[in-house]
């Protein structure tokens, strides 16, 4: 996951350029989506169903690679109602609402039907700042 939100761009640059103040956030929440989100935190995001945001904890950066990966599973309530075909993922600073950070499409859609259960394993989410 490298696409960065409108919303952190200008964040970062203000936060690095400016000195302006930005709050951190720590373990984000993932957000499923069945439309392309995009930069501008648009698009269709999963909603019913038992659906809800799931908090993501992140290993700690290092090194030279400009990346880090999920150290635990991040797993969605099952759901109780069709979520629809989950196609891209983001990443928020808050439960609901909130500013979105980064954004990224799915290796595959995926359909998510009642009962189903949607889970990242640990270390399958990416982010990457090159």
């Amino acid at each position: 996951m490298a696409e960065m939100s409108d919303y952190l761009e200008v964040a970062l640059l203000n936060a690095t350029l400016n000195g302006t103040a930005f709050t951190a956030v720590n373990n984000p929440y993932v957000s499923l989506h069945t439309a392309d989100p995009t930069d501008a935190g648009t698009g269709t995001e999963v909603s019913g169903g038992a659906y809800a945001r799931t908090t993501a904890s992140f290993a700690t950066a290092s090194g030279t690679s400009g990346l880090v990966a999920t150290d635990a599973d991040v797993t969605f309530p099952t759901c109780t109602a069709s979520w629809g075909t989950v196609g891209w993922i983001g990443l928020w600073d808050s439960a609901s609402s909130g500013n979105m950070l980064y954004h990224t499409a799915l290796d595959a859609s995926k359909t998510i039907d009642t009962g189903d259960i949607f889970k990242i394993t640990t270390g399958n989410l990416t982010v990457e700042l090159a």
